[in-house]
């Protein structure tokens, strides 16, 4: 791994434990002061709201910026987020603060994967890059909540008192600031075309033109919507059956840690797979793994087959991120990225709202079999991709060099 790629994921890392921990501290702080359930579903949605609104514009002004004109807007909505939460931690202002919030995170994620991906060159170091970045999520997750969490409990007088909410939420807006130190040193990468050249009447819907794009997103979506149905389905899922809340735990813990085992292998093993047949194993694993969901008989069958699941469902994204890279034309990959992250985002508003119609005429069995159904035919629009970009905007590939891992 080069410095310059470390430096690019701790600079992820620090901003979205910003994320993670004002997305913990700000509902817990609302329940605190006494607010309906109504009003922490209004203040989570916000810091998806940002995303899916902001993705598509980000994308693009990274496209004609490069790294660090995106970054530094993000790091300032990151900070003042974090600060006015800390000044005034009243309900108004913690909305400010999940808007604000959300879209720096959003606009962080494209950036940094658009300049990722421009580094690369061939798609084994594409895989290998995108793997390790992959493991960011995961850390930053860990280390936000748990750092809000260590203030909010000792900060304050008492445990949960408004000052520890607040000591935490100035935390979230020091952090960033890391971020912005992170990425001084490292280069832009800019087309050599000036950005009035490039054709702006296109539309972000337009690049699913692109071949294999739209065959990319509808694999992104099977596999987001697979990682939404496990979140929220398999703990249900236990309690219908009376498992203890530390069994579900085990079971969702179980997921987690695999997703991290299988993308620190990953960087190992990017010279000897190819992306559309990764996608491919792993949407009929999982699709396997939804069927058999329902006949297991006990926690710890539960536990397995989650960590399973978390293997087969943690390979896929570095995989779409390798094959997106080769396939959407240079000039516009912040927009490609833009236009995914938008998609995913979507989806983790939507599914639960289907979920829960679709568990009450069918339940909760019968939702697993659905999901695996879809996930496991879903492998067929994977298998379409091993033919799709070979060498057409490969960063770095000539014809030849890197062929049949795409």
């Amino acid at each position: 791994m080069s410095l310059e790629l470390l430096r690019l994921i701790c600079a992820q890392i620090f901003l979205h434990s910003t994320l993670a921990g004002n997305r913990m501290a700000a509902p817990l702080l609302a329940l605190h002061e006494g607010y309906s359930a109504a009003a922490i579903g209004l203040l989570l949605a916000l810091f998806g709201l940002a995303q899916v609104l902001l993705a598509i514009p980000v994308g693009r002004y990274a496209d004609r910026h490069g790294l660090k004109r995106p970054m530094a807007f993000a790091v300032i909505a990151a900070s003042v987020g974090g600060a006015l939460a800390a000044i005034w931690p009243v309900f108004s202002v913690l909305c400010v603060t999940a808007f604000l919030t959300g879209g720096a995170a959003g606009a962080a994620v494209i950036t940094v994967q658009r300049q990722v991906g421009r580094l690369a060159e061939g798609g084994a170091q594409l895989r290998r890059s995108f793997s390790w970045l992959a493991i960011g999520p995961s850390v930053s997750n860990l280390g936000g909540a748990l750092a809000v969490g260590l203030l909010i409990d000792h900060a304050g007088p008492s445990p949960g008192s408004v000052q520890g909410f607040q000591a935490a939420f100035a935390l979230m807006a020091v952090v960033p600031l890391i971020t912005w130190l992170l990425l001084r040193p490292v280069r832009e990468v800019l087309d050599d075309q000036p950005a009035g050249e490039r054709p702006s009447a296109w539309r972000a819907w337009q690049l699913l033109r692109e071949p294999g794009i739209a065959r990319l997103m509808m694999v992104n979506w099977f596999v987001s919507s697979s990682w939404d149905v496990h979140s929220l389905v398999v703990p249900l899922l236990g309690v219908e059956r009376g498992l203890s809340a530390s069994q579900i735990g085990m079971i969702l813990g179980a997921f987690a840690v695999a997703t991290g085992v299988v993308r620190l292998l990953l960087p190992l093993l990017a010279d000897h797979i190819s992306e559309w047949a990764v996608m491919v194993t792993a949407m009929i694993s999982a699709g396997l793994l939804f069927a058999v969901y329902p006949l297991l008989p006990s926690a710890l069958a539960m536990g397995a087959c989650s960590f399973c699941m978390g293997l087969v469902l943690g390979v896929v994204q570095p995989m779409v991120m390798s094959i997106l890279h080769q396939v959407t034309p240079p000039d516009r990959h912040g927009e490609a990225l833009g236009l995914r992250l938008m998609a995913v985002t979507a989806t983790g508003v939507l599914v639960p709202l289907l979920l829960g119609t679709a568990s009450s005429l069918i339940g909760l069995s019968g939702v697993l079999w659905m999901a695996a159904a879809v996930v496991g035919s879903g492998s067929r629009v994977a298998w379409g991709l091993r033919a799709v970009g070979k060498g057409k905007h490969g960063p770095g590939d000539s014809p030849g060099s890197d062929a049949q891992s795409r």
